[in-house]
């Protein structure tokens, strides 16, 4: 009984942090094409920080991913 309900709580928190680390992908990929795609002029502060917040986003993506992937394989065990 424990165990079925450990299961549906890690399987949700799984697909959250699935889903957390997809719309952080995207936003990064979004401000990321901001910087490479030239358009009038850009203060260098600008695509500074453009930058660093594309690179926090996409972390924080590779972060979630690592969380999700941990959780399966806690998952997995649970299942065997």
């Amino acid at each position: 009984m424990k165990d079925n309900n450990t299961g549906k709580i890690l399987l949700e928190k799984m697909n959250d942090f699935k889903r957390f680390a997809v719309v952080l992908l995207a936003v990064g990929s979004f401000l990321y094409l901001g910087v490479i795609i030239p358009s009038g002029e850009k203060m260098l502060t600008d695509l500074y920080i453009m930058m660093c917040s594309s690179m926090l986003f996409l972390a924080g993506s590779i972060y979630f991913f690592s969380l999700s992937n941990q959780i399966k394989s806690k998952l997995d065990d649970i299942n065997e």
